[in-house]
């Protein structure tokens, strides 16, 4: 079982031949409503990688709030845990060129009001795999991890957008999934490698978690119980990359969850961000899990081994 507390949002996404400079107006190719945030996506992309799913977080009272959450809805994730807030849902206002690069700004709304207390003690167990991100407030997510890893849940925690990280959290948690710019602000206060590679070996080492660096079009590399593994991403044409670590983060704990290795888990979670880069939106680009496992096959007999 899959536990998810985190953000629900609506995302506003332009498409532009290219990103706007600051001060630039320029004009768009098409526009688009699209249900996304970090924890629905998240979410959705544990549910269609074939796990059970309870999302739990917050949105407006608004006209925003049913299609933020309509996928997740058909999808049969237990929404149960989902209030309304006072506020407005979420949004993210999204620049997509014409290479599939973004730029992003994350308006929070109702995801402020999102609160470990709305979580039961119930939910947790060793059965259970405890997702999280930083679009709801941090606090709130360590309070949880807490509480879920005393109870014999396992806690992965994606930490975007980047935020420093206190010596609490590696109590708390045993996975952590970064990509470079997220690895490199991590490791500077701590006096780690920023090297993506280097630090989530020495990070590994460190505080004894599984930690994965995802790499763009270079792949993904995961450090765990003294063994790095890495996994090129697919070739593909890269479309839209909104989503795409989304895609990795939910396939991975969803791999974890029923008990795939580390290493089968990352090419899974690499095959599914490589398919998402190839379709537009977020949760639209989603994968399902029979074309993430024939991609993941094709990567297989690239996995590399080290010790570190």
């Amino acid at each position: 079982m899959i536990v998810v507390f985190g953000s629900i949002n609506l995302d506003l996404t332009a498409r532009v031949a290219r990103l706007p400079r600051p001060g630039e107006t320029i004009a768009g190719a098409s526009f688009a409503t699209s249900p996304g945030g970090k924890g629905a996506n998240q979410a959705l992309a544990a549910r269609r990688a074939g796990a059970d799913v309870a999302l739990f977080g917050s949105v407006g009272r608004d006209a925003f709030a049913a299609p933020a959450v309509a996928l997740l809805e058909a999808a049969g994730i237990d929404l149960a845990g989902v209030r309304a807030a006072a506020g407005s849902t979420g949004v993210a206002l999204i620049h997509v060129d014409d290479a599939g690069q973004n730029a992003i700004t994350v308006v929070p709304g109702a995801n402020a009001f999102a609160r470990a207390a709305d979580v039961p003690d119930t939910v947790f167990g060793p059965s259970t795999t405890l997702l999280l991100q930083f679009e709801t407030p941090p606090g709130e997510s360590l309070a949880l991890a807490a509480r879920a890893r005393a109870r014999g849940a396992r806690v992965v925690l994606n930490p975007a957008p980047v935020a420093r990280l206190s010596p609490a959290w590696f109590d708390a948690i045993d996975v952590l999934i970064a990509n470079e710019m997220e690895a490199r602000e991590i490791a500077r206060p701590l006096d780690l490698p920023v090297s993506a590679q280097e630090f989530a070996a020495a990070l590994s080492t460190r505080h004894g978690l599984v930690v994965v660096a995802t790499l763009g079009r270079e792949g993904a590399f995961a450090a765990a119980a003294g063994e790095g593994y890495g996994v090129p991403a697919l070739d593909v044409v890269a479309r839209d990359t909104v989503g795409a670590g989304d895609a990795f983060a939910g396939v991975f704990a969803a791999a974890l969850d029923r008990g795939a290795t580390v290493d089968a888990a990352l090419a899974l979670a690499v095959a599914a961000g490589s398919i998402a880069c190839t379709r537009p939106g977020a949760q639209a680009a989603l994968p399902f899990a029979d074309e993430t496992a024939r991609a993941a096959a094709r990567l297989r007999s690239a996995l590399s081994r080290i010790r570190v």
